[in-house]
């Protein structure tokens, strides 16, 4: 079980409206939190650095640590956010069906797509919510940057890690321009509907 596998669990899980693009990111964020605790990868500024190798015992880690930018000057936390962070909330959707970890909806929870699913019961799903409830503070952390738990500021994140606290806070960071982008958009297409509209 990784962080990023226990915070898709939960955000689907949990009644609240969690954007693809923003869980994305989330997800990019947990797994470099998970390949610094595996010795994967360290953080040195912005700049992920990797580390020797390790035994991470999951596709998705394998995954992002074969995708490592090895040479210097490294690869920024902010880029490697957009850049593992693409379509990644889908993969993980397709890889937690296709092992039966998630189920169609049966009752009117939370949509990702046009399929709706929630976790089956199973060891993965009851980690995840043991964490949950623990409140466990980088599970925390990056629930609370996509709008999961607003209930929890983020004084009370709880973060003794700095490199972890630089992750969390760029993903946030990248959240927040994905909202901007968002709503850049949306002014944009109603401007050109104005237009086609006429006065």
């Amino acid at each position: 079980m990784t962080t990023a596998k226990d915070l898709f669990i939960i955000a689907i899980d949990l009644k609240r409206s969690v954007g693809q693009g923003d869980l994305s990111l989330a997800l990019a964020g947990a797994e470099l939190i998970d390949l610094m605790g595996a010795g994967a990868v360290a953080v040195d500024g912005d700049r992920i650095v990797p580390g020797g190798p390790s035994t991470l015992d999951d596709r998705f880690l394998d995954e992002a640590a074969a995708g490592l930018t090895r040479q210097a000057p490294y690869e920024r936390i902010e880029d490697w956010l957009w850049r593992r962070g693409r379509d990644l909330s889908a993969a993980y959707q397709a890889a937690l069906e296709k092992n039966g970890e998630l189920k169609p909806q049966q009752s009117g929870r939370l949509s990702f797509g046009t399929e709706r699913v929630e976790p089956a019961d199973t060891p993965a799903r009851r980690r995840a919510a043991d964490r949950w409830k623990e409140k466990e503070p980088v599970l925390a952390a990056l629930a609370s940057v996509v709008g999961i738990d607003d209930e929890r500021s983020d004084d009370e994140a709880g973060l003794d890690d700095e490199a972890v606290t630089t992750v969390v806070a760029a993903v946030h960071d990248a959240v927040m321009e994905l909202e901007a982008v968002r709503q850049r958009r949306t002014i944009e297409n109603r401007a050109f509907a104005n237009l086609w509209r006429g006065p």
